[in-house]
């Protein structure tokens, strides 16, 4: 996949310090532009399928979710992006600078040297540049996080639509945030408060990509490469980032494959937990 950086688009760090002036800023905008795409970084996962031989294709969207409640419940998210645009994929804007805006909010949740984690993954992220130990000490506490959420419009707003990749652990880890508890016991719970929280507006690219007319396969970057979409900021594996390349693949399979069959009829279904 190509990158070409686009300097006209800066990713807003959000840490302890500077959370809530950050939120109010988005609470000034939500109504303008009420897409918001996302993403998360997690310490990957600690329990799998005790069945490797069995393809994800053939398991049920039950078992996707016991193992997504297995791991959710005992991990701390590490990051999240999120990228807010309107219908014609306009990003929030300086006037004066002409600067367009994303976010990267950096949680503190998660320590290294305390909580379970796939080393696998951690070193990942490393590579991409996280700097786990300045996440400790100045990242955002997920219980203040949560409360400013709340009253940003983002959630149980059922004027923004939400555009994702592959998001099932990326909207449990947020649930369980915004819940400050344990996943629902039950998928049908969990669907159900998914909707509360995030509405029926809910698109996940890579459930939309099984009604596309090309062969869309694989995670973000290969898709983006297979839809002749860059990456313009940050670096793949970086919440922000992926947040903004989401969008971009999101705008470019609808423009050209959901053109007579709008995207919003296959809305509210999440990939591996599809339930009709």
């Amino acid at each position: 996949m190509s990158v070409c950086i686009d300097e006209t688009i800066m990713i807003r760090n959000v840490w302890s310090k500077n959370l809530e002036s950050e939120f109010e800023f988005i609470r000034s905008v939500i109504d303008q532009y009420p897409y918001i795409s996302m993403d998360t970084e997690f310490p990957g996962v600690i329990y799998r399928h005790l069945d490797p031989k069995k393809t994800n294709a053939h398991r049920q969207p039950l078992d996707h979710y016991k193992l997504l409640k297995s791991n959710v419940d005992v991990l701390n998210l590490i990051q999240l992006g999120l990228t807010l645009t309107d219908a014609s994929g306009n990003l929030p804007c300086d006037d004066v600078t002409c600067c367009r805006f994303i976010w990267q909010f950096n949680f503190s949740d998660f320590d290294l040297a305390r909580d379970q984690h796939a080393p696998e993954s951690i070193e990942l992220l490393k590579r991409q540049g996280i700097d786990f130990e300045r996440n400790r000490v100045e990242g955002i506490d997920s219980e203040r996080f949560a409360e400013l959420m709340m009253s940003s419009g983002l959630v149980c707003n059922d004027s923004v639509s939400w555009v994702t990749f592959h998001s099932a652990y990326d909207f449990g880890y947020l649930l369980k945030i915004l819940t400050r508890r344990e996943l629902p016991r039950g998928l049908d719970e969990f669907l159900e408060s998914l909707r509360v929280f995030f509405g029926e507006n809910v698109y996940d690219v890579k459930h939309l990509m099984k009604f596309c007319r090309k062969n869309l396969y694989g995670g973000l970057d290969r898709v983006a490469n297979i839809l002749e979409v860059n990456r313009v900021v940050g670096k793949c594996h970086q919440a922000g980032s992926d947040s903004l390349l989401t969008w971009h693949a999101f705008q470019k399979m609808r423009d050209v494959y959901f053109v007579d069959v709008g995207p919003e009829n296959f809305a509210g279904v999440l990939y591996g937990l599809e339930v009709y």
